[in-house]
């Protein structure tokens, strides 16, 4: 019985340590966002997948629209638009007790309980999205997103949308003086 709870709890709480979406912005607070209309996007940084990166570079551009910006080629651009992703592998420990007094590793008259630890390895997928002034060649704002990557594309590109919607979701900032 206190097996399976054992087992039960595990599935629960293996949800637990999923790492949730984050995704923080950063800019130059004195540019002055409203000079750039048009833009030019590519990838920096490629992360092998040329599936994975046309929906990024598709989800980045769609948002730029959606706030008044038109695409164009990179030699007429008004700002430069570059996307960089990476992925790593992490590991969570999680360590389930069973017998013993409240999981202190002694069991009933004395005999010691049972600790089960098990590895989850999960990837994250870090998406960083650049923007550039494209005259000066000076970083006006940048765009991270981290998740847990999905071995389903569909899910995948459910993140991203979210991603690209949350990085977005204040753009264009607006200059200090203007706030």
């Amino acid at each position: 019985m206190i097996f399976r709870f054992g087992i039960i709890a595990s599935v629960i709480f293996a949800g637990l340590f999923v790492v949730a979406q984050d995704v923080k912005t950063d800019y130059d607070r004195n540019y002055n966002f409203a000079q750039l209309h048009t833009f030019a996007i590519k990838i920096g940084t490629s992360w092998g997948n040329p599936l994975s990166e046309e929906r990024v570079k598709d989800e980045v551009a769609k948002a730029l629209v959606k706030r008044g910006w038109s695409q164009t080629d990179e030699a007429s651009a008004d700002a430069l638009v570059v996307v960089h992703g990476a992925s790593q592998t992490k590991k969570s420990l999680d360590t389930f007790y069973s017998g013993g007094w409240g999981g202190y590793g002694w069991g009933s008259f004395g005999a010691p309980g049972t600790a089960t630890t098990t590895v989850n390895e999960y990837k994250v997928g870090t998406l960083v999205v650049d923007i550039f002034d494209a005259k000066g060649k000076k970083l006006v704002f940048r765009g991270i997103g981290q998740d847990e990557v999905s071995d389903k594309p569909e899910k995948n590109e459910k993140k991203i949308a979210k991603a690209t919607e949350k990085m977005f979701k204040s753009f264009p900032p607006q200059p200090a003086e203007q706030k």
